[in-house]
C-alpha cells in the first residue's frame, strides 16, 4: 500500500473555509477518481513559527503505478483549484510513503 501524504499549513483567516472545502468537496472529489481507497485528515499538533494551522491529508492507494496515474490524469486540476481558492494563504508539500507493516 502507498500513502500519498499532503501536508498543508493554512492561514487562520481562511482556516474554516479551507477545512470545510477539504471535507465536503476536495477529498470526496479525489476519492471519486477511484485511484484511492480512502483518505484521512489529521491535525499536526505543533505550533509553527510562521503561524497557521498544519494538517496532514493521507490518501491510500494500492500501488505506485496508480499514484503515478493520479499525477498524470487528475493532480493538475486539483492543485490549480486549491491555488485559485487559497493562493498565498496555503503552503503545501507532498510525500509518498510505502506501508511496510502494520501491527
Amino acid at each position: 500500500m502507498i500513502i500519498y501524504n499532503v501536508t498543508t499549513n493554512i492561514h487562520e483567516s481562511v482556516h474554516d473555509q479551507w477545512l470545510k472545502w477539504m471535507q465536503e468537496k476536495h477529498i470526496p472529489e479525489i476519492l471519486a477518481t477511484n485511484k484511492f481507497s480512502s483518505a484521512r485528515i489529521v491535525k499536526v499538533l505543533i505550533e509553527e513559527d510562521m503561524g497557521g494551522i498544519t494538517y496532514s491529508v493521507q490518501y491510500f492507494t494500492d500501488s505506485k503505478a496508480t499514484l503515478e496515474k493520479y499525477y498524470l490524469e487528475d493532480a493538475p486540476k486539483f492543485r490549480q483549484e486549491a491555488q485559485e481558492l487559497f493562493a498565498d494563504k496555503m503552503l503545501s508539500f507532498r510525500t509518498e510513503l510505502e506501508v511496510i507493516s502494520e501491527h
